[in-house]
Parts: structure tokens; sequence; C-alpha cells
């Protein structure tokens, strides 16, 4: 019983994950395109700002994102 509830939920999870990413991915186009209207390219631009600013601490946060991203 509970491990079907919760593959229900992780299934609805990784959906949500999916759709969060082909939002993301459209802003990034959009932003190319259109002279960013969501600032999503300028948010890039200034988290790849701060990685740099904070060096080591940035770099290892930075890979502990890409990590996680990879194990889903």
């Amino acid at each position: 019983m509970k491990s079907k509830m919760f593959k229900t939920i992780m299934k609805s999870f990784k959906q949500l994950n999916d759709l969060l990413i082909t939002l993301f991915v459209f802003a990034i186009v959009s932003g190319l395109l259109f002279r960013d209207p969501f600032g999503v390219i300028e948010s890039i631009g200034n988290m790849i700002s701060n990685i740099g600013d904070n060096g080591i601490s940035g770099l290892i946060a930075l890979l502990v994102v890409v990590l996680w991203y990879r194990g889903n």
C-alpha cells in the first residue's frame, strides 16, 4: 500500500519536474529570441557572476546541484 502511494507521489513529482524544466527551457529560448522578456538570461548571468565572485564555494555548490540533477 505505502509502496504504491510512494510510487504515485514520485511519479507526480517527476511530472512536475519535467514541466518546470520545459518552462525553464521555453523561458531561455524566448529570452534569446525576444530580448529576455522574463529576465531569465539576466538571472543566469547574475548566477554565473556570483559563482565567480564566491570562488571555490560557488563551484562546490554548482557541483552539488549538477550531481543532484543527474541523480534524477
